[in-house]
């Protein structure tokens, strides 16, 4: 399941209305001296502290930016500071890269990044994995997204799309539809 499909609210409301309920079967349980009164105390405090959790949840700490045109990647390289690599499709385009640079980089920050230099910037690199012969491997990188690690909005970061890989791209997928 997408975390960005995750509807803690509704959650929340649900688990209040349980907890509503095992609250008034507590109070029940005492008014009639059933035996399992102190259980049902139990079920209603975490109950409670559950509700607390999810409505916590609803309240936006899965916030995630939806960029249009971005394509799905997948994360191939972390180092948990200020390098990342990302792997597309080798049907995207440019536009498409752009895109995608730009989701990979609101994904991947983290106020828990720690800038290790002088430059304080998250650098994520998008590569395409070619297979010229067999066993044999080619990444090619097609662009990179420089972002600061300070701000969370930020809306100077640096792309760069490189031509030169495009073509080289778009030369291997020339050669293996003719194959």
């Amino acid at each position: 399941m997408d975390t960005a499909s995750l509807n803690f609210s509704t959650y929340a409301q649900w688990s209040g209305i349980l907890t509503v309920v095992c609250l008034l079967l507590a109070i029940l349980a005492f008014i009639f001296q059933w035996g399992i009164r102190f259980r049902l105390v139990g079920v209603t405090g975490f109950m409670g502290v559950l509700t607390a959790g999810l409505f916590a949840l609803g309240l936006g700490l899965f916030t995630r930016t939806v960029i249009p045109g971005a394509v799905r990647f997948s994360l191939v390289y972390d180092n948990g500071a200020t390098q990342a690599v990302i792997t597309v499709p080798q049907s995207i385009t440019k536009s498409e890269l752009d895109a995608t640079l730009r989701q990979a980089a609101s994904d991947l920050y983290s106020y828990g990044r720690n800038g290790i230099g002088s430059d304080n910037n998250l650098t994520i690199r998008a590569r395409v994995l070619l297979h010229p012969e067999s066993g044999v491997s080619l990444p090619v990188y097609l662009g990179q997204v420089k972002r600061t690690l300070s701000n969370r909005d930020n809306g100077q970061m640096q792309i760069e799309i490189f031509p030169e890989s495009f073509a080289k791209l778009e030369t291997y997928t020339e050669k293996s539809k003719k194959s």
